[in-house]
């Protein structure tokens, strides 16, 4: 094949879109320096950038909105960029496996991503708030999943503020006045430098900041032996001063969280644990060991010990292993809502884990984008959108039929081995298939298929009637023309003559209509049959 010229290769470089630049280069480190004024929205920004080639390619990237790139380094000179309303694009030199440094100065008014506003007492306050892709709203970056990274943060504020951010606090210095020579950011205005490194590869849209007037309270030490380097993991929780005595009481809950999702999973995978009153736009936020929570949980002592347990899943499920690409969010949602239950069933009991799962299928069977997307939706453009029944509910209780099918040795141990394999990258939804196929010793295509790729849910209509002659009964089963007949298992309590209960499993074809026999001798008619008596099937079930 004839090689394009080296404009024409340019021209292309430079009008296709951002995704075919994502496998061409890598951001390795981001060290981000930022400037927060005293008042108002305007920031100035430093980014250090590592970008490793991975392909050949003639123009670095980087997604930036709203603010402005005042100059650009490559290799510590100045380097020719364009910028236009969404993209900083950098004509880059050298060859596949190089390592470049690129620094991008900027400033601005920031619009998102980067929450600034004032609290209820008038106070400045500013929170990182990137999901889904919200963080090129103030940090130029590679802003994909995909694209995963260790960051610094070098925070100029107003020492009135406490910065909290991901990974391990390395200074807290007072800066002395005269380093503001300019009054750019408030002449007189007492400003500390506050440095945190996260040193474990995250996505962009978990990099975060709190600045604000937090007053921080120690939690018990837990896991000890299960943090990453063997010792206890550090958990505290950061409130608005006002809030300190009353403080989510549900908190309490967090050391055993983190003994039970380390002893089950893996050690936890970062440098600490941080809870944090908030201003972000969900009911929490699962920012890699800085976890932010709607301000209005807190201000009315609401905080679920069941969002506490969901956040916390996300450190080791859609943190430290995250989707590769948005359709498969349910790595990370479906996850977090079912070990957010399965931790339920460990603090409260059997029956509190059984309500949970009747809520969360009742909730499926009713919602219109379970009965008109697949879970693994690729064609979803608008991410916000993914937020849904299928990537939160119906993925977890997916999880919830494959550990009913495969038994839990092979379910957690399946879960440890994908866990392992991708703890600081990324996986798509073949990677689990394969890690519990290789567990169980079964083949699991038909069963992701039929749940995740295709919309909907089974729906059963079953008949039965006892044949005296075998001493059996026989199950008429019907699956309804909304939904194709799926293939599953299902269990039933049978209730004999004399009140004895027997549990019995079947097995469904994936067939409109089905006639099978219950594997269990009976000298007379059963009193009753409760179909999947223990909630194990996403369906909806009609006797005749």
């Amino acid at each position: 094949m004839k090689k394009r010229s080296a404009f024409s290769l340019a021209l292309m470089l430079a009008t296709a879109p951002l995704g075919a630049q994502q496998s061409a280069f890598h951001i390795s480190n981001y060290n981000l320096t930022l400037d927060l004024p005293e008042t108002g929205k305007t920031i100035e920004g430093k980014a250090e950038l590592t970008v490793v080639r991975k392909a050949r390619a003639d123009t670095l990237v980087l997604d930036l909105l709203d603010l402005k790139v005042k100059s650009v380094l490559l290799g510590g000179r100045p380097a020719t960029f364009t910028q236009d309303a969404e993209h900083i694009r950098i004509p880059m030199v050298g060859a596949r496996g190089d390592t470049l440094a690129v620094v991008v100065e900027y400033a601005g008014a920031v619009t998102d991503g980067l929450i600034i506003g004032t609290d209820s007492a008038g106070r400045w306050m500013a929170f990182g708030d990137n999901w889904p892709n919200r963080a090129r709203h103030w940090i130029p970056s590679i802003d994909h999943p995909s694209d995963k990274a260790t960051v610094t943060f070098n925070v100029r504020a107003p020492s009135v503020l406490k910065v909290v951010a991901n990974g391990t606090l390395l200074e807290e210095t007072k800066i002395p006045l005269a380093a503001d020579p300019d009054g750019s950011f408030g002449r007189g205005v007492q400003r500390t430098l506050t440095r945190w490194r996260e040193s474990h590869p995250i996505p962009v849209y978990l990099f975060t900041i709190a600045a604000a007037p937090l007053v921080r309270y120690d939690l018990a030490a837990s896991a000890c032996g299960f943090a990453r380097d063997g010792k206890c993991v550090s958990q505290m929780v950061y409130t608005a001063p006002e809030q300190a005595a009353s403080m989510p009481a549900n908190f309490k809950y967090s050391p055993d969280i983190m003994d039970f999702f380390t002893h089950l999973v893996a050690p936890f995978p970062y440098e600490k644990l941080a809870h944090l009153q908030s201003s972000t736009r969900f009911g929490g936020m699962e920012n890699s060991s800085a976890i932010f929570y709607a301000d209005g949980g807190f201000r009315k002592g609401g905080t679920a010990a069941g969002t506490i347990a969901h956040e916390t899943a996300h450190q080791w499920f859609g943190d430290a292993v995250t989707e590769r690409e948005w359709g498969h969010l349910w790595l990370s949602e479906g996850f977090a809502t079912y070990f957010e239950e399965f931790w339920t069933r460990h603090a409260f009991g059997d029956s509190a884990f059984k309500a949970e799962m009747v809520r969360t299928r009742a909730q499926i069977l009713r919602d219109p984008v379970v009965a008109s997307r697949p879970v693994i939706d690729t064609t979803q453009t608008d991410l916000m959108k993914l937020l849904d029944a299928n990537s939160y509910q119906k993925g977890g209780w997916t999880l919830h039929m494959l550990r009913t099918l495969v038994g839990d040795t092979a379910f957690f141990r399946g879960i440890r081995d994908y866990y392992a394999a991708h703890v600081d990258g990324n996986a798509l939804t073949d990677d689990l298939m394969h890690a519990i196929e290789n567990r169980s010793g079964v083949k699991l295509g038909w069963f992701f298929d039929q749940w995740l790729r295709r919309p909907g849910f089974a729906s059963l209509t079953t008949s039965w009637r006892y044949d005296a002659a075998t001493h059996r009964v026989v199950l008429d089963v019907e699956q309804g023309a909304r939904f194709a007949p799926y293939r599953l298992t299902l269990s039933a309590d049978v209730t004999d003559a004399a009140g004895a209960v027997h549990r019995v499993h079947v097995e469904i074809p994936a067939e409109k209509s089905a006639r099978v026999t219950f594997p269990l001798d009976l000298a007379a008619p059963p009193r009753g049959i409760t179909f999947d008596p223990d909630v194990e099937l996403l369906a909806e079930i009609h006797g005749k």
